[in-house]
């Protein structure tokens, strides 16, 4: 199964990336709270060191306000205690004035010397219920006036939300020419109209391989009115084991305590819970078999204690490579794994998987350079 065109310079590598737990999404038994996993700046760092450590490329810093960390903050602290893994930085828009959104944002990129990556989120905030629209309107906006503060001399900018003009931009250039790459996901129109202008890697969730193709194939046709070509990515969990019997005894062992009504609260409580890329994931377990399981190795279990992102690949070494493999060749070049606890599972994966699979960095690969040094050209296959 192929999407067409991808105008990658090579999808033989992939951007293998982990998730570090900071919305209190870490557990032993889905839906049973562990003390020794729970969201800490401790357990959290761990989960990146580990994660660097197994040789993963990024990993995903989640976002929420009722549970966890902050966000940016806990990438700030990552700085000084990683050294190759960038950090993906996951920023609700409107949450912080963009001005000093993107003040923070370069900032963070110099911190980590060109090792930020962000993920655009568009949601509700606590006590809000804004409509799609509106949401994807602020986001846009937002975009809009971070490219500009990390292009341009000046911030000159009427909008619907925002209104700037002539604000100096001078302090507010990142590392990384251009900025960090821009990540996001979401499936409305307004949605796809916004990543195939602004974005770089547009994120989904897992379903079917012939429904992930057309999304594939609605955003990549919005990209292309902008003359535009997009990196795809998929944020699924991950259970491996020697066998494909270990990985289906121990999905059937981490879901073995949960409360379905605690379960159904967990996933309430997101401030997200509501959208459509959520209600997809409901409709995969609706449509899934009696073991969870909607294709093969593709298990839906997980979602039952989860919003957002809610079915794991499950199997044999064999089995996950063959999966990313096919992935890969319908043009997905960014994976975004995570397992339970999420220490161990990186582990698992990072011994069974990891050393069968050519992976990189998209900044790298897409050319980035510092901004000091802007007359040194841009390595081909850089996005715009």
């Amino acid at each position: 199964m192929s999407v067409v065109p991808i105008t990658s310079p090579s999808l033989e590598a992939a951007e293998v990336s982990w998730f570090s737990a900071l919305c209190s999404d870490d557990y032993q038994f889905l839906g049973v709270p562990d003390g020794d996993l729970r969201s800490s700046w401790a357990h959290c760092s761990d989960i990146v060191k580990t994660a660097e450590k197994q040789g993963f490329r990024n990993i995903l810093c989640p976002s929420s306000y009722q549970v966890g960390q902050d966000t940016l903050s806990f990438v700030a602290g990552c700085a000084p205690i990683t050294t190759d893994i960038n950090l993906l930085a996951a920023v609700r828009c409107g949450e912080v004035q963009p001005i000093m959104l993107a003040r923070t944002i370069a900032t963070l990129d110099h911190m980590l010397e060109g090792r930020l990556t962000v993920n655009i989120i568009s949601s509700d905030f606590p006590g809000e219920k804004a409509e799609s629209g509106f949401r994807y309107q602020r986001s846009r906006e937002v975009v809009e006036i971070l490219k500009q503060a990390w292009t341009q001399d000046e911030i000159n900018y009427e909008g619907e939300v925002y209104n700037f003009k002539g604000l100096t931009t001078d302090p507010v250039k990142p590392y990384q020419t251009g900025g960090p790459l821009l990540y996001f996901g979401g499936y409305s129109p307004a949605a796809l109209e916004l990543c195939g202008q602004h974005c770089d890697v547009y994120l989904m969730w897992p379903e079917k391989q012939e429904e992930l193709a057309g999304r594939m194939r609605a955003v990549n046709a919005v990209a292309e009115k902008y003359n535009r070509t997009l990196d795809y990515g998929l944020r699924v969990h991950m259970i491996v084991r020697d066998t494909e019997k270990e990985a289906q005894e121990y999905a059937e062992y981490i879901t073995s305590k949960l409360d379905d009504d605690y379960g159904r609260m967990i996933r309430e409580r997101a401030l997200d819970s509501t959208s459509l890329g959520v209600s997809h994931q409901a409709k995969n377990r609706e449509l899934a078999d009696e073991f969870g399981y909607i294709e093969p190795n593709l298990w839906t279990g997980v979602g039952r204690a989860r919003s957002g992102c809610g079915a794991a690949l499950v199997g044999s070494a064999d089995q996950v490579l063959s999966k990313i493999e096919d992935y890969q060749k319908m043009g997905i070049r960014a994976f975004i794994f995570s397992g339970y606890p999420h220490i161990e599972e990186a582990e698992y994966f990072g011994k069974l998987v990891m050393p069968h699979l050519k992976t990189c960095s998209l900044p790298q690969a897409y050319g980035r350079v510092p901004s000091h040094a802007p007359n040194t050209p841009l390595a081909a296959g850089v996005r715009r």
